[in-house]
């Protein structure tokens, strides 16, 4: 499904980098606790519960997601159906006497990364979707995953590469999932919508928030926001955070594609298990962190 999954030169640097700063969050998780409190709901401190969550990305394993749930007070450790029993112990191990402060769930299929060969923006080996058309005054981009910019250089509108869109002039991937292309092409239309729905600003979202996507491969799908700041591996060190998680289900050839509430701007699709027939678990990038970065707007 994924064709796009090769680390790239610098990976086990970030990787490296992103351990480091955990290290001291999981030194928290060496004090000893009764027992019995791994069996009482809400005894996780917030620290805890953050030393928890850097001994899930210290793991590394590969098809798993992780976020806290504040409602339950334990961190959510999401597991596809590449990850073995062995794995989990791994994760587990890893976390020592916070080990109670995990919740594991299964989701069928395997987090990848949406991208494929087809219609929508290509680049010269993969398509991806476009998320959403922003400018800077007089200068029009579009946002898309950072993981379809990663490595790309001209954009196309068609499968032909016979029609120029523009060139990428950033990339952010992993640790964020965001990357912008600058149209290129004076003859191609730029609207600020996402279909027949006009997008006039940008906004966080929020747990319960009802939200639509819509991409290149399935087309439009609505859903809920069910968690913020999660985190998702991958594989090959590809370790993406702070993202969005929803129930919305996208499939292969669907990164990058818009996210929104209504009129709002809310994320970029960066990947997920499952499918639209059978549904699944999708996370997003949050847009406003590449609007900042940018220094961009949607309009």
């Amino acid at each position: 499904m994924n064709q796009h999954t090769t680390p790239r030169n610098g990976t086990t640097v970030r990787r490296s980098r992103i351990t480091a700063v955990t290290a001291g969050l999981v030194a928290v998780a060496a004090l000893a606790v009764p027992a019995a409190e791994a069996d009482q709901p809400g005894t996780y401190s917030a620290a805890r519960l953050a030393a928890a969550g850097a001994a899930v990305l210290e793991a590394d394993v590969a098809g798993t997601a992780w976020n806290t749930d504040p409602a339950t007070g334990r961190v959510v450790v999401t597991a596809d159906s590449t990850v073995t029993p062995a794995d989990i112990a791994k994760i587990k191990e890893s976390a020592g006497a916070d080990a109670g402060a995990l919740r594991i769930e299964r989701t069928p299929g395997k987090l990848t990364k949406l991208i494929s060969g087809g219609d929508a923006v290509h680049a010269s080996s993969w398509r991806c979707s476009l998320g959403f058309n922003v400018r800077s005054g007089s200068t029009y981009y579009f946002l898309t995953a950072g993981h379809c910019t990663d490595g790309a250089g001209t954009w196309w509108s068609d499968s032909a590469r016979t029609t120029v869109l523009g060139t990428t002039t950033g990339s952010s991937f992993p640790t964020n999932d965001y990357g912008i292309v600058r149209y290129t092409n004076a003859s191609v239309t730029k609207s600020g919508t996402v279909g027949s729905q006009d997008i006039t600003s940008a906004a966080d979202a929020t747990v319960g928030m009802s939200v639509t996507r819509r991409g290149s491969t399935t087309g439009t799908h609505s859903g809920t926001v069910t968690a913020l700041n999660a985190a998702v591996n991958y594989g090959g060190g590809d370790i993406v955070l702070g993202l969005i998680r929803t129930n919305v289900c996208a499939e292969p050839g669907d990164s990058g594609g818009p996210l929104y509430a209504g009129t709002r701007a809310i994320g970029l699709t960066s990947g997920g298990s499952g499918n639209c027939s059978s549904g699944g678990t999708t996370f997003f990038q949050p847009v406003t962190e590449a609007l900042s970065a940018y220094g961009v707007s949607v309009f």
